[in-house]
C-alpha cells in the first residue's frame, strides 16, 4: 500500500494527530486481518504510514507478517520498519517542518527473500536503491504519494519520471521493484497512482490506474534476478569495487559542508582560501 496510506500524505502539523506507534498498528491490522480473511494462510503486507518512534514523528513504511489464529505455525511480526530517508522541503512540499527524517537504508528478510522498503522521494536519489541492492534485496517495495505537476508531452511529468527511475533501478541492479502509489485528491492536489511491478531486466510487467484505486497482481519469480544478473553483473562489477567506493564516500562525508563545490575547487586549484577583510566589509 503506498505512502501514508492510512491518513493522508499533506497533513502538516495534524501529523502530530495520526502518527502512531509501529507495534499499535500492527496489532489493529492483525486484529482485521483476523477478522475479516477466512484462510489459513499468512499474508504480508507493506504499507506507508505516520510513525511515533522514540519521541520522533516520521514518515514510515512498514513491513508485516499476519497470521490466522489456528492453521498456521507461523508467527505473527513487525518485520522492519524503514524511515523515509530524504524528506523533500520544496515546491509543494513540506516534510522537513514536520516530520524527521531516516537515519538508514537497510535490508531485510521475509519469508520469501530479502527485501528493502523505500519512501517515494527516496528513490529519486539512485544511492538508495543501489545501498539496499549491496545488502541483498532481492525486492524493493517504493511506496509514494506523488502529487500530479509538469507536463512532458501527454505524460505529467512526475509520471514521466517514474517511469524512467523505477526501470532503471530495477535494470541496474536487477531486482524486482514493486511500486505503490497514492491515488485521490488532497487540499486540491491530485495523487497519480500508477502502481506498477517492475522486472530485474527492468520491464513494467503490470502498471495500474492513474486516477483511481486498483489491486494489481504479478507474480515475482526470483529465479529471473539469478539470470539477469549473469547477463549483466553491475552489481557484480560495484561488489568488487566496493572498498575503493568506500573510501571515496568517506573521503567526501569528511569535507566541511559549507559551500561544498566552490570552496573545495578553489582549495585544489589555489591552495586555502582567504580570510576575508572585514575593515573592507566595513
Amino acid at each position: 500500500f503506498p505512502e501514508t496510506v492510512l491518513s493522508g500524505y499533506f497533513l502538516e502539523g495534524g501529523v502530530r494527530d495520526v502518527a502512531r506507534t509501529r507495534e499499535n498498528l500492527f496489532r489493529d491490522l492483525l486484529d482485521q486481518y483476523r477478522k475479516h480473511v477466512r484462510s489459513d494462510r499468512p499474508m504480508d503486507v507493506v504499507l506507508g504510514f505516520y510513525e511515533l518512534y522514540r519521541g520522533n514523528y516520521h514518515n514510515a513504511g512498514l513491513y508485516a507478517t499476519l497470521t490466522p489464529l489456528e492453521g498456521c505455525s507461523l508467527q505473527p511480526c513487525v518485520r522492519h520498519v524503514h524511515h523515509k530517508f530524504f524528506l523533500p522541503t520544496y515546491g509543494v512540499f513540506d516534510e522537513k517542518r514536520f516530520v524527521s527524517r531516516g537515519r538508514t537504508i537497510q535490508s531485510f528478510d521475509t519469508r520469501f527473500c530479502r527485501a528493502a522498503v523505500l519512501i517515494c522521494e527516496d528513490v529519486w536519489h539512485s544511492i538508495t536503491a543501489t545501498l539496499a541492492a549491496l545488502d541483498g534485496a532481492q525486492v524493493i517495495y517504493v511506496l509514494s504519494a506523488s502529487p500530479g505537476r509538469d507536463f512532458v508531452g501527454e505524460d505529467l511529468g512526475n509520471l514521466a519520471r517514474w517511469k524512467r527511475i523505477l526501470p532503471e533501478i530495477a535494470a541496474e541492479h536487477n531486482v524486482w521493484v514493486v511500486y505503490s502509489g497514492l491515488v485521490g485528491f488532497e487540499g486540491g492536489k491530485g495523487f497519480t497512482g500508477s502502481s506498477c511491478v517492475v522486472d530485474p531486466w527492468g520491464k513494467v510487467r503490470v502498471m495500474g490506474s492513474v486516477l483511481g484505486e486498483e489491486i494489481i497482481t504479478a507474480p515475482l519469480d526470483l529465479d529471473e534476478i539469478a539470470v539477469a544478473r549473469a547477463a549483466s553483473p553491475m552489481l557484480a562489477n560495484l561488489n568488487s569495487a566496493l572498498p575503493d567506493v568506500a573510501i571515496a564516500l568517506d573521503a567526501l562525508a569528511k569535507r566541511p559542508h559549507w559551500n561544498r563545490s566552490e570552496a573545495f575547487l578553489a582549495d585544489d586549484i589555489a591552495g586555502p582560501m582567504p580570510e576575508p577583510d572585514m575593515r573592507q566589509e566595513l
